[in-house]
């Protein structure tokens, strides 16, 4: 009997911080009514100016892994200063009702990959890399990202990295 209260208690608990954690993630990133061609032209103009790249995040509010990735890059210390420091950061919305079409399709489609997708522009709005979020998964089982990961993924598409003058000794 008292197994089950302990084992009942422990229940509880876990159920109420999982609970508790899920309603810290901010559930409304994507804007569906959005301009999403507005907002990545502006995006680019701004990383011109300020000599950094465009990072769109693609998905929506119904996404779990979407949010879950929005979450990790705005609260984690490190990713938060690697993204304000190196990119113009868009969110395009896609789901049933808003898909954005026109744009992914001068994105080249990155929603083959599935959600959340991500694509880094340069700052005179090219297209330089499109990353499938399956390869920043954790490894471990879990259901996140890995912040490892992550970062290699910021650091290596960053307009610094891109540079070529980064690189003359």
């Amino acid at each position: 009997m008292k197994l089950n209260i302990w084992f009942g208690i422990l229940t509880f608990l876990v159920c109420f911080s999982v609970n508790a954690q899920e309603q810290t993630i901010d559930k409304n990133v994507y804007n569906p009514d959005a301009n999403a061609k507005k907002e990545i032209t502006l995006a680019v103009e701004k990383a011109k100016t300020d000599k950094k790249n465009v990072l769109i995040q693609i998905g929506g509010n119904w996404c779990a892994w979407c949010l879950k990735f929005n979450h990790l890059v705005t609260t984690d210390p490190e990713l938060k200063e690697l993204v304000n420091n190196n990119y113009e950061v868009v969110h395009v919305n896609y789901d049933k009702k808003v898909k954005n079409e026109a744009v992914l399709a001068e994105l080249k489609h990155p929603e083959r990959f599935g959600f959340p997708v991500f694509v880094v522009l340069d700052s005179n709005g090219n297209l330089v890399h499109t990353q499938n979020s399956a390869y920043l998964e954790s490894k471990d089982g879990s259901v996140n990202h890995d912040p490892k990961l992550v970062k290699e993924f910021l650091q290596a598409w960053s307009y610094k990295a891109l540079d070529p003058a980064t690189y003359v000794n």
